[in-house]
């Protein structure tokens, strides 16, 4: 059985469409009002422990992937023991929720950035869910691992303050936060290692739920997101961040490319859709932080732990800080000319770090709590028409949807301007395919609404 919270979220808050007599099953849609324990979850993140957290990860003394293994109190074995043992509290306070491991796996010499085999590990928490017909899975992941200057000095001191202990004190706050909850699907914690030598975790844990064909429906990277003081130029930024989406993915097949060219349909992927969804979150959970779509699958000419996930073609975002400061990552600790340089704690902005890690939580609560996706969306081509009209089918397992929003937009708008809701599953709509794009998504009987999955052509 699937948790009702009592008043949730439209995550969708736009201008709804007068209802045009065509449509089919049109009713009173679910309220909007902003779901009480979402935001009471968003108020529980504390920059308090966000700031204990990170300090304690820097700590180690290094995290890099190479470094010590054995020593209690430094290196990357240390600090992963350490994040174990922090999941493991969190399951203790919530009576046992939280399933925690250490997931491992040998890399060998690659003639780049591993230069002899070495025991990798992500450190994972798992949330399961209460309904047992809901497969569906979320990932939230951060990186454990540091480095400095040289990405083979596995001894330097590699405080990694931000770079990724930001993301990684994110997940934990996460994870301590929501396995409070209960939730009908799956949430995965992960601090995964190996991100600096080339996304070895990621890629493991990527290529795992693959083989396990697992129902994976939405992975969320966060990567460098708690300094709000970008360098050259001097930008003080703390009311915006980035998340990155693909737009062409990465895994298309042929057909899907062909589709995709017919209906120049770009800015729609997955991923894309997740993005935006996101952005909607922020606006109604997160007081005083917009995010930004950012259309590119990650910062000029790079890549993080969300890539994997792409390759694989699950549907993965990253979340950046608005403002990067080049002077902190991968730098060796020292003073240049009155500026300090390397990765600390001081560099770190808890405040910032804690309404990013609420965005975080508001978009995975949101989607844990819809129900699935509709399935086989379709818009009918076999006449020609000033009409629209889509059919879909419900989703197979989890909670049965109270009814569905169509969307739609304008082909140059870059988010949904309009949606109507029906409790068929199909639409008859008296605007034009020609000049609008559509999306449908699920929704329960207290508001939260599923990601949007846009219609393909059928006859």
């Amino acid at each position: 059985m699937s948790l009702k919270f009592p008043a949730a979220a439209s995550f969708l808050a736009l201008a709804t469409l007068a209802a045009p007599a065509a449509l089919h099953a049109q009713s009173a849609a679910p309220a909007t009002t902003p779901d009480a324990t979402i935001r009471q979850m968003v108020e529980a993140v504390s920059a308090k422990n966000l700031e204990a957290d990170v300090r304690r990860l820097v700590s180690f003394g290094t995290r890099h992937t190479l470094s010590d293994t054995k020593d209690k109190k430094r290196g990357i074995g240390a600090a992963r023991r350490w994040v174990e043992d922090e999941f493991r509290k969190y399951s203790k306070a919530s009576g046992g929720r939280l399933v925690v491991t250490q997931d491992t796996f040998t890399i060998k010499p690659d003639g780049r950035r591993i230069n002899r085999p070495v025991v990798m590990a992500n450190v994972m928490a798992t949330l399961p869910g209460t309904d047992p017909n809901d497969t569906r899975v979320f990932i939230v992941s951060g990186h454990i691992d540091s480095r400095v200057s040289d990405v083979m000095n596995a001894t330097a001191d590699a405080p990694g303050a931000n770079d990724d202990g930001s993301g990684t004190a994110a997940v934990m706050e996460l994870a301590r936060v929501m396995s409070q909850q209960k939730f009908p699907c799956t949430l995965i914690f992960v601090a995964v290692q190996g991100e600096e030598q080339g996304l070895y975790g990621s890629t493991h844990l990527a290529q795992r739920a693959k083989k396990e064909n697992w129902n994976l429906t939405a992975m969320l990277n966060n990567d460098i997101v708690g300094n709000s003081t970008g360098h050259d130029p001097e930008i003080k930024d703390d009311k915006h961040l980035r998340v990155f989406s693909e737009g062409v993915p990465a895994a298309e097949t042929p057909d899907e490319a062909k589709t995709r060219r017919v209906l120049s349909s770009e800015n729609d992927s997955p991923s894309r859709q997740l993005a935006r969804y996101a952005q909607t979150a922020a606006k109604q959970y997160v007081d005083g932080l917009e995010v930004v779509l950012e259309y590119r699958p990650d910062r000029f000419l790079r890549g993080g732990d969300h890539t994997p996930f792409n390759q694989q073609g699950f549907t993965a975002v990253r979340f950046t800080e608005m403002n990067e400061d080049f002077t902190h990552q991968h730098q060796d600790l020292r003073t240049e000319n009155g500026r300090a340089y390397g990765d600390t704690p001081e560099g770190v902005d808890y405040q910032y770090l804690r309404k990013n890690t609420g965005v975080n939580l508001a978009t995975l609560a949101g989607l844990a709590l819809a129900p699935a996706a509709p399935q086989n969306v379709g818009v009918l081509t076999s006449g020609l028409t000033n009409r629209t009209e889509l059919k879909w089918e419900a989703p197979k397992a989890g909670e049965k949807p109270a009814g569905y929003y169509v969307l739609m937009r304008e082909t140059s708008a870059p988010q949904w301007q309009q949606k109507f809701y029906v409790t068929d599953t199909k639409a008859d709509l008296p605007h034009s395919k020609d000049n609008y794009l559509f999306g449908v998504v699920s929704v329960d009987a207290e508001g939260h609404e599923s990601l949007p999955v846009l219609p393909k052509p059928v006859r």
